[in-house]
């Protein structure tokens, strides 16, 4: 069983004055065979923290269990995992076969064994007809391949990612996030993914740990963490373009951002100072809308526009369907937003209000 258990996990370079923290008492509860991404800007401590898992970082608090074992004090080679780091880290003069079947071979497994789990592993992940051929001859999807072939010959308990398809183009990354997610269907192994790219997070994670400064700002699904953002980090973090964040003052039914007095559909949560968030493409080009948006920037993505511009003297972008007819440069549109769309936060703590 290959269930993570992480409670109140930190972790402290150097000691005394020096002492600089960089993970601050991290909890959580990941389920066995569960595809869990830790997300966050560079920074955040998400690889720390697979590290950490792995046992390649040494744990300053708290406690981590790998199937229900405690792994603090257990040497890396014994926690019965495998994983795929950024760079390949494949051995060049040996073949996509050698490079697969390296470890087994060390750990003394048997001829036979060793051919069934790399011709398996290779049948999963399309390899089969490079097996002969040298790192130098593979292209840089085909390489990551035989990284994650490597790893699943382990027949591993647990799979760490740690920023795989940072190297990859934007086509190689797109067909290789495929191949991860048909890969954990089949083998249905735990896997812990580490990415800052939030299009990777939302489209490979079951669940997503969205991290900040060494701690866990939120834990939920990709729908959860979307629509129902825990606090104007997670919100201004997920989203492409990001949630629209405006500082402000309610009183009534009016919420003044950025030096104008905004109508609201329904009344904001009691606090002093509140922060409003709304997604671009859940603000609305309505003729009777009541928010007057000078627009100042029109960016053409296809099958949708972008419309950047302000309310009073706050930014607010606008997400448009293309086959609209578009407003100019320079010109004020009227803008509605639906009451189930505003989001409420704490001005003081950033959190949900």
């Amino acid at each position: 069983m290959g269930a993570i258990t992480l409670r109140n996990v930190a972790k402290t370079y150097g000691h005394g004055a020096r002492a600089v923290a960089v993970i601050h008492g991290v909890s959580a509860e990941i389920a066995d065979g569960e595809f869990i991404v830790i997300v966050g800007p560079s920074g955040c401590g998400k690889s720390t923290l697979l590290r950490m898992v792995a046992g390649l970082e040494e744990i300053s608090g708290g406690e981590i269990a790998i199937g229900g074992r405690v792994v603090n004090d257990i040497e890396p080679a014994e926690r019965d995992i495998a994983m795929v780091f950024q760079n390949y880290a494949l051995y060049p003069h040996m073949s996509v076969y050698d490079n697969m079947a390296y470890g087994l071979k060390i750990a003394r497994l048997p001829r036979a064994e060793i051919e069934a789990r790399v011709q398996k592993a290779a049948g999963i992940l399309e390899l089969g007809a490079l097996l002969e051929r040298k790192p130098r001859q593979l292209s840089g999807g085909q390489r990551q391949r035989v990284a994650m072939g490597r790893a699943i010959v382990r027949q591993p308990q647990v799979f760490l990612f740690d920023e795989p398809l940072s190297n990859l183009d934007a086509k190689l990354r797109a067909g290789t996030r495929l191949e991860i997610q048909k890969l954990h269907a089949e083998l249905g192994v735990t896997s812990l993914f580490v990415t800052h790219d939030q299009v990777e997070a939302m489209t490979l994670g079951q669940r997503l740990i969205v991290m900040n400064a060494g701690r866990i700002e939120q834990i939920g699904t990709p729908e959860q963490i979307y629509l129902r953002p825990a606090s104007t980090f997670v919100a201004g973090f997920i989203g492409s373009p990001p949630m629209n964040l405006l500082p402000g003052r309610a009183q009534g039914l009016q919420f003044d951002a950025g030096g104008t007095a905004l109508a609201l559909p329904a009344p904001a949560p009691p606090a002093a100072a509140l922060t409003l968030g709304v997604r671009p493409e859940h603000a609305q080009l309505d003729p009777a809308g009541p928010w007057p948006l000078r627009v100042e920037m029109i960016e053409m993505l296809g099958a949708e526009r972008l419309l950047h511009g302000r309310l009073g003297s706050a930014p607010f972008t606008l997400r448009v369907d293309a086959t609209l007819a578009a407003p100019r440069v320079g010109e004020q549109v009227p803008v509605r937003v639906p009451a189930e769309h505003l989001h409420w936060f704490d001005a003081g703590t950033g959190q949900r209000a």
